[in-house]
C-alpha cells in the first residue's frame, strides 16, 4: 500500500461507521421508549454488562450514564457469575450488551434476572438471539458490515453500540431535565464544576490585600502594588473604595509627566470599581468580569473589601 491507499482505507472506514451510525434511526422503535421509561421509574441504578470489546463499550456507556444523572456501573460478566450478581437489586435495570446475543457469559445470567425481577435491556445485532427474545426490550444495533476488511474485528458494530448508549443517556438527560449546574455537580474537577459549583472565597487572595488611603502619592501605590503583585491597589475612601490599576498609572505618567508624582490616590482611582459580595459563585463572577473587560474584582462583606478575586 502507498500513502494514497492508506487514506482510502481510512476513508471507507468512516463511510462504513456512519452508515451503521445512521442506520440506527431505522431500528428505533417502542423499545428504546420502553426502556427509558424503565430507567427512569427505576428506584435502583443502570446496571451495564459486556464482554471482550462490548464490554468496554459498555463501561463508557455506564460512565456517562453515571455522569449524567443515571445512577449507573459497569458489571463483568464473569464476575457477576462469580459473586457480584450479589450487587443487583430488583429494582435495577439491566443493560446487556452482545452483539450476537448468543455471548456465553451475559446469556448464563438470564435466569438470575428473571428470578431477581429485574428489567432487562438487550443491545445485540440479532433480534432471534437468545438474549433478544428473554429482553424486556430489545435495541437493535445490527450493521451490515463492519469496517474490519476481515468482517472479525467489531469496528462499525461497536461504533453503533455506543452510539444507541449515547442516545439513552441524552433522552434521559432530555427527560431528567438535568441542567449544566447538576453537570457540574458530578465534574467539581473540570473547569465548568469550578464556575458553578465554587464561590468567589474559594480561590480569592485575603492575604497581604494592597490597601491604601484616599491621600496616597503614586509612589506609595506604586509600593503597595509591588507588594501585593496584584497589579491594583484599593482606596479606602470615605465614601466606599476606588481601585488604581497599573494601567491607571501609565496613563497617569502619559498625562501628568514628572508631576505625577504630586498626584494622589483619589485623583486617579477608578471610583465605581466592579465588587461582589461573599458567597458569590465562581460563574456570576467571570460573568461580570467579562462584561466589564477586566480581569479582578474586589470581594466585600458588608462594607469591608476581604479579598480580590482574579480570573
Amino acid at each position: 500500500m502507498n500513502k494514497l491507499d492508506y487514506i482510502a482505507a481510512a476513508r471507507e472506514v468512516f463511510v462504513i461507521e456512519a452508515q451503521a451510525v445512521a442506520n440506527l434511526v431505522k431500528h428505533l422503535d417502542e423499545a428504546f421508549a420502553n426502556s427509558v421509561q424503565s430507567i427512569l421509574e427505576s428506584k435502583g441504578r443502570a446496571i451495564v454488562c459486556g464482554m471482550g470489546k462490548s464490554g468496554i463499550i459498555g463501561k463508557k456507556i455506564a460512565a456517562t450514564l453515571a455522569s449524567t444523572g443515571t445512577p449507573s456501573f459497569f458489571m463483568h460478566p464473569g464476575e457477576a457469575y462469580h459473586g457480584d450478581l450479589g450487587m443487583v437489586t430488583p429494582d435495577d435495570v439491566f443493560i446487556a450488551i452482545s452483539n450476537s446475543g448468543e455471548t456465553n457469559e451475559v446469556v448464563k445470567l438470564i435466569p438470575f434476572l428473571k428470578d431477581n425481577g429485574n428489567y432487562l435491556v438487550a443491545l445485540t445485532g440479532n433480534s432471534a438471539s437468545t438474549l433478544a427474545k428473554a429482553a424486556d426490550s430489545h435495541l437493535d444495533i445490527g450493521v451490515k458490515e463492519e469496517a474490519c476488511p476481515l468482517q472479525l474485528a467489531p469496528t462499525a458494530s461497536t461504533t453503533a453500540t455506543l452510539a444507541m448508549g449515547d442516545a439513552l443517556a441524552v433522552t434521559l438527560m432530555k427527560a431528567r431535565n438535568f441542567k449544566p449546574e447538576n453537570f457540574a455537580r458530578f465534574h467539581p474537577g473540570g473547569s465548568l464544576g469550578r464556575r458553578l459549583l465554587s464561590r468567589v472565597e474559594d480561590e480569592m487572595v485575603t492575604t497581604d490585600l494592597p490597601i491604601v488611603s484616599a491621600g496616597a502619592r503614586v509612589l506609595d501605590m506604586i509600593q503597595s502594588m509591588s507588594k501585593g503583585s496584584l497589579g491594583l491597589a484599593i482606596v479606602k475612601a470615605d465614601n466606599g473604595f476606588g481601585v488604581v490599576t497599573d494601567g491607571d498609572i501609565r496613563r497617569a505618567v502619559e498625562q501628568y509627566g514628572d508631576n505625577v508624582f504630586q498626584k494622589t490616590a483619589s485623583e486617579l482611582m477608578s471610583r465605581d470599581p466592579a465588587m461582589v459580595p461573599l458567597g458569590t459563585r465562581v460563574e456570576d463572577a467571570l460573568m461580570l468580569m467579562d462584561q466589564r473587560k477586566i480581569t479582578s474584582l474586589l470581594v466585600f462583606k458588608q462594607n469591608t473589601v476581604v479579598g480580590i478575586f482574579k480570573k
